[in-house]
């Protein structure tokens, strides 16, 4: 019998879909996984075993056959116990399962099937992952700037500029394996998102740097960091159009965005699975903000943050002072000549 069940497999930093086949046959019995896994993915085989035999289920005495597809592609990770146990069990006909309804699971599954293993608190993604992300991201980079004719070669190596010799020059780098270097970072992780939420949730470039501005020159302050000390800021004078230029290299185009979310993060259904997730996890909700405003209907009629008690209109504050005392704002003295 034949089961399928659906799961990601996480590429880069992008997850692709993979096709859990599980098949049961007759002969000897026998457990193969199939379709290019490493190491902790064949470990599969003895913790789906010993999930299913503690959870009291039956373990099929058949010749077993589990293929990951598509087969091109390496499975990393434990994240492909749970498809793999539920497959095995709707092959063995211990699960209903319909041809019609593919799941998508993703999950590792412990030794007595009934608690989630999760990872360290300090991991964001495989060491080999990110080599292999950077190895593509930078040799896509250079053949890029190669076509574009960015790259120059003198001497011995001028003959790297035909594009045929320049590829199979760097051919042998893309099946080496690369190093990455991780580390925690010096000043903490708020320092991290201080400095990313500069790119993020920031213009190209703030109000107050601005200095002067007409019709020939802009003029704006920025800073030198090769220089210590209050001469790091400095002025610089632009052409209005070559402002506007540099400007506009940091505005994205239509249809892109700074910051994407998926998972739990996704805008459809944020709300929805981080409670769940709080809910599985046994943690309290936050507790709500008193700064926040609460949530008003659409046809509610506004009212002003401070009305006048006499005509109802917006009133600005000028002043606040505690009772026999004399307030220091005076009024502007306007002279009207009625000659």
């Amino acid at each position: 019998m034949l089961a399928r069940t659906i799961t990601h497999a996480l590429v880069g930093l992008d997850a692709r879909s993979v096709e859990v086949e599980a098949h049961l046959e007759d002969g000897v019995p026998a457990f193969a996984i199939v379709g290019l896994p490493d190491r902790a993915c064949q470990e599969a085989k003895q913790r789906v075993r010993s999930g299913i035999a503690s959870a009291e289920l039956m373990w099929p005495g058949r010749r077993l056959t589990v293929n990951l597809a598509p087969a091109e592609l390496r499975k990393e990770g434990s994240g492909f116990d749970l498809p793999i146990a539920l497959g095995i069990l709707a092959a063995g006909g211990v699960l209903l399962y319909r041809d019609s309804y593919t799941p998508v699971v993703i999950g590792g599954l412990s030794l007595d099937g009934a608690r989630w293993v999760g990872s360290r608190s300090n991991f964001l993604v495989h060491v080999n992952v990110l080599a292999r992300l950077f190895r593509g991201k930078m040799l896509a980079m250079l053949m890029h700037a190669h076509n574009a004719g960015q790259l120059t070669f003198f001497n011995t190596h001028s003959g790297l500029a035909d594009k045929r010799t320049f590829k199979r020059f760097i051919a042998p780098l893309r099946r080496i394996e690369w190093v990455v270097y991780c580390k925690a970072p010096f000043a903490g992780p708020k320092q991290v998102l201080r400095y990313l939420s500069r790119y993020t949730h920031r213009v190209a470039i703030s109000n107050r740097r601005l200095v002067a501005a007409n019709d020939d020159t802009i003029a704006f302050r920025w800073k030198d960091y090769r220089v210590n000390g209050p001469d790091r800021w400095k002025t610089m004078r632009l052409h209005p159009h070559e402002f506007i230029r540099r400007f506009l290299r940091h505005v994205l185009p239509k249809g892109f965005h700074r910051i994407r979310h998926y998972g739990l993060f996704a805008s459809t259904n944020r709300a929805e699975s981080i409670a769940t997730a709080r809910a599985l996890l046994n943690v309290a909700p936050p507790a709500a903000d008193p700064q926040q405003e609460p949530d008003v209907a659409p046809d509610t009629p506004r009212v002003l943050p401070c009305p006048c008690p006499r005509c109802g209109a917006r009133m600005i504050v000028i002043e606040t002072f505690a009772p026999g005392c004399q307030p220091s704002w005076r009024p502007t003295l306007i002279r009207i000549d009625t000659s």
